[in-house]
């Protein structure tokens, strides 16, 4: 039986969209007959990333991740983040049969947001650390083309999935908000754009679920606005449900798990013309991508909820496993 070896800086108990995909892609390929092994921060002890402090930094050493890999002995390597364990997995597995990356994160604007260093010195690492392996995996066409215009090579598309059996719109409301009601589910940070949503003047009520260091922030500056602080299962999708619009106001996702969980919910969508929300809403019907997002916001009030879970049908989390494992063998040039 093959066996992969996933190289994470993401990973339980963190809730965001990098460690979602890996759990359910990891669900998923058991199907495949394949063995699954994860190297996580959880084998280490750990740091808090300074001003973030829900993310933890594993205290690793190139010597313990290269014996842990050797130990593993995986057919195929994944390494799906660019962090301390991610650059001592390229390091190790270099000096193996190579692996595979994935771009979940657009780490130049990420930093950018935050530090005064330039995206273009940040591109350049990012190059260096994908264009090293056999084949780096994107979630959508638009992100392969604005990557390959940067110089990234070797890109295939593993696309995201939802679960429609846990994210749909029956629920009954948890609340008792004025309508209609607006939601953004995500995380309170500052490259998430969230402020934009906050201070944008809508009938009804605004809804937001979701942790991230600028909560408190928020919470003090928009009283108005319903925080509920982070939900998951089945009390999350409540809330998706109860919404009669989704607001992404991001501009730097790489998708936007999200958005396919609002229009599983029954939401529709309203979304800047981004990587992500463009690829999903598409020419649907399911929600409104424009430069505008206030207009955004208010044309999708006349959109149909059943269009919008329509849209959402279209992505299985078992379709996207398989999409990652043809590109894995492709990558690695193995037949199947």
């Amino acid at each position: 039986m093959p066996k992969l070896l996933i190289v994470t800086d993401a990973w339980r108990p963190q809730i965001n969209g990098v460690v979602r995909s890996i759990e359910n892609l990891v669900r998923d390929l058991e199907q495949f007959d394949i063995e699954i092994d994860i190297l996580s921060p959880a084998e280490f002890h750990t740091v808090p990333l300074p001003g973030y402090p829900e993310i933890r930094l594993a205290l690793a050493t190139p010597g313990r991740v290269a014996r842990r890999i050797e130990a593993a002995n995986p057919d195929f390597i994944q390494i799906a983040t660019e962090g301390p364990l991610g650059l001592l997995g390229r390091r190790a597995a270099l000096k193996r049969n190579g692996f595979t990356s994935s771009y979940h994160t657009r780490f130049p604007e990420y930093v950018s947001a935050r530090y005064p260093i330039p995206e273009s010195w940040l591109y350049r690492f990012m190059r260096w650390f994908h264009n090293a392996g056999r084949g780096c995996m994107v979630a959508t066409e638009s992100l392969r083309a604005e990557l390959a215009a940067k110089g990234f090579t070797n890109l295939h598309i593993w696309s995201r999935g939802v679960d429609t059996e846990l994210f749909h719109p029956g629920y009954p409301k948890p609340l008792d908000l004025p309508r209609p009601v607006f939601v953004h589910v995500g995380r309170m940070a500052v490259e998430k754009n969230v402020e934009t949503f906050l201070a944008m003047d809508l009938p009804g009520s605004k809804l937001v679920v979701g942790d991230g260091p600028m909560l408190a922030d928020f919470k003090a500056r928009y009283p108005e606005v319903t925080f509920t602080g982070a939900k998951s299962g089945p009390e999350l999708a409540a809330l998706y449900a109860m919404g009669d619009v989704f607001v992404f106001p991001s501009l730097t996702d790489t998708f936007g798990l999200v958005v396919l969980e609002a229009l599983a919910s029954g939401v529709p969508v309203a979304a800047y013309p981004v990587t992500g929300p463009k690829d999903i809403i598409g020419q649907s019907g399911a929600g409104v991508v424009d430069t505008d997002l206030h207009k955004a916001a208010m044309a999708c009030l006349d959109l149909s909820k059943d269009d919008a879970r329509a849209r959402a049908l279209g992505f299985s989390w078992a379709a996207c496993a398989r999409q990652f494992l043809d590109a894995t063998y492709e990558s690695y040039g193995v037949k199947r």
